[in-house]
């Protein structure tokens, strides 16, 4: 892993923080590559802090849980103006973006400090070490306290760093979510999980609440250029402060309404296709449609009936094609333009 530093030197904390941002709801292997084009682009935390906002979402872009990025730039900014990290727990939790476990990965493996950061792979190793057996996400807090107790002795205390990374590594390639090899682990003797034969078991999760479902357009409007319209979304909310294409709000319904004119072409509009993107907390679907506009005054004038309304485009910009690519577009609506066959 690039943001790992080799035997005998010390962490870099600029990459530790960054991917440990990164790594929030993000795989490992998704992680690798974006990481190694973010530091190309942005080196230091002071080239990170001077950047535009808008090149700290392009880079971004992809990435998803896109407030990651706008407080990753916001204490980038706060971190130049102090000049340095700081190093301890408490220090780095008023930082921006940074919350518990972020504070203690930093200050464990860049500092040294011997604390416990408790990510996923710390949880389920914790769980089945101590057989803890109250339901996720309720026995969140229970499961920080046991994991505390885990760097008691005094050479898991001096070489903090080795052991948090250690941790990680043990619950991502021995202490695995299915088929767990209890038979490498140096820690099988200790664990009441494996005792008790039910180390899959552990940690024990709370039924899934099922997602609800939202559903809306987007709309592709060429014009001279050739470009396509984009605008910014609000600086809060889903998506925020990132570009989008023009469409309607997001309609949280079981089925998509009458209104949004569904699966068929309506007046000038051609219907490209439906686009499904899950977030956290709701699976959206956009229908996307596509119009061509000999100019963009009469885009704005005409209000494409029956699907547009000149709020959706007041505040919406031309792109040129070949910029695409380059803009700080989530991955949601680089699927809608793909529809399009567009560059993005």
């Amino acid at each position: 892993m690039p943001w790992r530093a080799l035997p005998g030197q010390k962490s870099d904390p600029y990459h530790v923080w960054l991917s440990e941002i990164m790594l929030q709801q993000t795989t490992v292997v998704t992680v690798h590559d974006y990481f190694l084009r973010f530091i190309a682009r942005f080196p230091s935390v002071q080239a990170l802090a001077a950047a535009p906002q808008h090149d700290v979402m392009a880079a971004w872009a992809g990435l998803g849980y896109y407030s990651r990025a706008r407080n990753l730039h916001l204490c980038a900014q706060e971190l130049a103006a102090r000049g340095a990290f700081p190093q301890t727990v408490p220090a780095l939790e008023a930082l921006p973006g940074i919350g518990p476990y972020t504070a203690r990965a930093i200050a464990s493996i860049a500092f040294n400090v011997p604390v416990i950061p408790v990510d996923g792979n710390v949880e389920r190793v914790t769980a089945r070490l101590f057989a803890a057996g109250t339901p996720l996400p309720a026995g969140k807090k229970h499961l920080a306290t046991l994991a505390a107790t885990l760097n008691d002795d005094a050479p898991a205390q001096a070489r903090a760093s080795d052991f948090a990374q250690a941790l990680f590594d043990l619950g991502a390639t021995i202490c695995t979510p299915r088929r767990p090899k209890c038979m490498l682990c140096p820690w099988q003797q200790d664990c009441a999980a494996h005792r008790q034969g039910k180390a899959e078991s552990y940690p024990v999760k709370a039924p899934k609440k099922q997602r609800p479902d939202s559903h809306g357009t987007a709309l592709i409007i060429r014009g001279p250029g050739p470009s396509v319209l984009l605008r910014k979304r609000p600086d809060k909310g889903l998506l925020a402060a990132m570009m989008a294409l023009p469409g309607s709000d997001w309609i949280s319904v079981s089925a998509p309404p009458d209104s949004l004119q569904k699966g068929a072409s309506a007046g000038p509009w051609l219907y490209l296709g439906r686009v499904k993107h899950v977030f956290t907390h709701l699976t959206l679907y956009l229908d996307v449609y596509e119009v061509e506009v000999t100019s963009w005054n009469a885009a704005r004038t005409s209000c494409l009936a029956p699907l547009m309304t000149p709020e959706m485009i007041v505040d919406a910009v031309p792109c040129a094609m070949e910029d695409l690519p380059d803009q700080a577009l989530p991955s949601l609506m680089r699927k809608c333009l793909a529809l399009a066959k567009l560059p993005a």
